[in-house]
């Protein structure tokens, strides 16, 4: 082998050691001494290479940038008597508000514009996907003109995204703005929007035919939201996804979702969220009831956070609420991604003068 000299001393690394790896390349041209059998060690020269660029891929490696977040988690204890018996939980829609305790733990969150390079995404996969497809809508500041637009553009969206789709039924859609007077703020608590009861619910309560219902829940169904920026970057409060591959069934925890009771026939799923209650009644569950189950999400140190860094509107995300065929249960296809606990956070480097976050998600029924 040829001698090494003064100016090429070897630079020690291991191997998916992907500092070091990065230091030799930056180098321009050094050696790596890999570990061999019975630690016996040999030189390796690396070709020389252009110097690295922050987020250039190096080799096969992509370095993807990071943040930092407290995740709001539900605290297990919660949902467990003094005798040791299940207690069912519950949160209103219309506050923030819950019967429950909340935990804190401080992850890392990989932006998915660095990461999507070398890892495989998509909402049978991880539970959620990316997207770049402008609207014409951009204020959406009518709810009438947005089922009567928007809706429409969604469906589209979904159809040319998604192979296979035979029917899509939007049944709701909310818009959130992080303004201290709206009753409609970012969600800050790990939570996916339906249990599998409760998407079984939506079909029944949402396909207008009750024969096709029955006929369209024995097939495969899903509930996706469309989720998507309004006005400017969703640099404050970005949305943070958890890969679906990172999560177990321990870790859902199902919660009543309580509605402000409402007249028979009124079947908007908005009733209730744009009057802010009385803080009085916060913890009252008088004058609500039951009309959806929720998952909470108990901490896991397995998880894996996601986010897009500063999300434009003409930019958004595919967040899989529930899949009948998902992997787990009866008739599931095992690998087959069937949800995505999602949540707003606070990113530590949101500049102090960011536009407080706008956004509107869309919820739809999927069937193929």
């Amino acid at each position: 082998m040829q001698a090494i000299t003064n100016e090429e001393k070897p630079v020690l690394s291991r191997i998916g050691d992907l500092t070091q790896l990065t230091e030799n390349y930056m180098r321009g041209f050094k050696y790596s001494i890999l570990p061999r059998s019975r630690l016996d060690l040999c030189l390796i020269p690396i070709t020389r290479v252009r110097p690295l660029q922050l987020n250039r891929q190096v080799s096969s490696y992509t370095i993807p940038t990071m943040t930092t977040g407290v995740f709001r988690y539900i605290d297990p204890a919660s949902s467990v008597g003094a005798d040791g018996s299940h207690v069912k939980p519950w949160s209103k829609v219309d506050v923030d508000q819950t019967s429950f305790k909340r935990t804190e733990r401080k992850r890392s969150v990989i932006n998915i514009r660095d990461a999507a390079r070398s890892t495989p995404f998509g909402v049978d996969v991880s539970g959620f996907d990316v997207f770049t497809s402008p609207a014409k809508e951009t204020a959406f500041t009518d709810d009438e003109a947005v089922r009567e637009g928007y809706y429409a553009v969604v469906e589209e969206l979904l159809r040319k995204k998604i192979p296979g789709i035979k029917k899509v039924v939007i049944f709701d859609h909310t818009i959130r703005k992080r303004e201290k007077d709206s009753a409609r703020q970012p969600v800050q608590q790990l939570h996916v929007d339906q249990t599998p009861g409760a998407a079984e619910v939506r079909v029944r309560r949402h396909v207008e035919d009750p024969v096709e219902a029955e006929e369209l829940i024995k097939g495969r169904y899903q509930i996706i939201n469309v989720w998507r920026p309004i006005g400017h970057a969703a640099t404050d409060f970005p949305l943070a996804v958890v890969d679906w591959r990172t999560t177990q069934p321990e870790d859902l925890i199902s919660v009543d979702l309580l509605y402000p009771k409402r007249k028979d026939g009124d079947d908007h799923d908005d009733r209730g969220k744009e009057v802010r209650p009385d803080e009085a009644t916060f913890t009252s569950t008088e004058g609500y009831e039951v009309r959806g189950e929720t998952y909470a999400i108990a901490p896991s140190d397995k998880h894996k956070f996601y986010y897009a860094k500063d999300m434009t509107p003409e930019e958004g995300m595919l967040i899989k609420c529930f899949d009948s065929r998902s992997q787990g249960l009866p008739g599931g296809r095992e690998g087959l991604a069937g949800l995505t606990p999602h949540t707003a956070f606070v990113d530590p480097a949101t500049p102090a003068d960011a536009k407080g976050r706008q956004s509107i998600e869309v919820r739809c029924l999927v069937f193929y």
